[in-house]
């Protein structure tokens, strides 16, 4: 069992957060199928943007404890300050983002940016965890590029800092998500810290999982964008790894029940208007790989109301048949 600070993991496998993705919906459904932690989507540090509606609606969290909330920004001050804010409004858990590639958060030295840095990240990563009593955790990258990986480097230092847990994306900062994940740098952060690491990137089957355990040596697997439009994959994982075999496929019948839940809850998370837009790339993703559907999501696209998208799930469900004579897309 991985620990996070007082706090027991029930499993190995563990929600990646991604801005625009790991909404509370999301987040809820990844819990349900097996996900033993799941993290907001990042919110930045400035306070001037904590009364936006975006933010609010990032910093909804009753999916499960611990209540945990990603955070981003590169001053140290105002880094702690966002922790103790999000203490008082309930988080348990506090994750510090320095993974995010996104040019938009790198242009302020956030994110990944912080990773050429070394003594910034020290500074942030002690203020963070002198300004709340809950675990503060650490997500990052390898590196700034691949010329550069000093993931190893960040690892202690983290650990010197109080830092609980680590999430490593087996990518630098360079690499965006280009290319293939490396590991050999999170089985080096492995062996050089004594706390509990997560391995990330390119995790998207059960036997990923092993295999990456296996090499790396990490305590679990945080899972991205493998479960965007498979979120059982995280009981299929648990099952692969507590009993060497692979779980029965999810039915038909369930895929679209969860299909159907899911848009209902982003209808309701987001108001109609705003839910109907999030609604349609999340139906893309579960229908990926699914042969024949291509229609069906150019239909679902031009749909304009919470009731006709609803009502366009129903008739995918009953009429499965004539869209895909194959199996569920793996």
């Amino acid at each position: 069992m991985i620990r996070i600070g007082h706090f027991s993991l029930p499993g190995r496998a563990v929600l990646a957060p991604m801005a625009g993705v790991t909404d509370l919906p999301f987040r809820r459904i990844c819990r349900q199928f097996g996900a033993s932690l799941t993290v907001s989507e990042m919110v930045i540090s400035n306070a001037e943007l904590r009364d936006s509606r975006k933010t609010r609606l990032r910093l909804a969290h009753d999916d499960g404890a611990p209540k945990a909330v990603q955070i981003a920004g590169a001053d140290p001050a105002e880094m702690a300050a966002a922790a103790k804010y999000n203490e008082t409004l309930g988080a348990e858990l506090i994750d510090i983002n320095m993974g995010c590639p996104a040019k938009k958060v790198c242009r302020r030295e956030a994110g990944s940016a912080l990773l050429r840095d070394p003594a910034l990240v020290k500074a942030i990563l002690e203020a963070v965890v002198s300004a709340v009593s809950v675990p503060v955790t650490l997500k990052f990258r390898t590196g700034w590029s691949p010329e550069h990986r000093n993931g190893v480097e960040i690892a202690a230092i983290a650990e010197d800092a109080g830092i609980q847990s680590l999430a490593v994306h087996g990518r630098t900062r360079a690499c965006r998500y280009n290319g293939q994940a490396e590991y050999d740098t999170i089985a080096a952060i492995k062996q050089r810290v004594s706390l509990p690491v997560f391995a990330n990137g390119d995790i998207c089957t059960p036997q990923q999982a092993r295999d990456v355990l296996a090499y790396t040596g990490a305590d679990g697997v945080m899972i991205g964008r493998g479960a965007q439009g498979r979120p059982w994959l995280f009981r299929e994982i648990n099952h692969y790894l507590a009993t060497g075999e692979l779980a029965e496929p999810v039915s038909r019948q369930e895929f679209c029940t969860t299909l159907e839940s899911h848009v209902r809850a982003l209808h309701q998370f987001y108001g109609e208007r705003q839910g109907l837009k999030i609604a349609r790339k999340h139906l893309s993703w579960y229908l990926q790989g699914t042969a024949g559907t291509e229609s069906v999501r150019k239909h679902f696209n031009g749909l304009l109301s919470a009731r006709e998208q609803l009502d366009a799930i129903e008739a995918f469900a009953e009429g499965w048949q004539q869209y895909d004579t194959g199996e569920i897309a793996a």
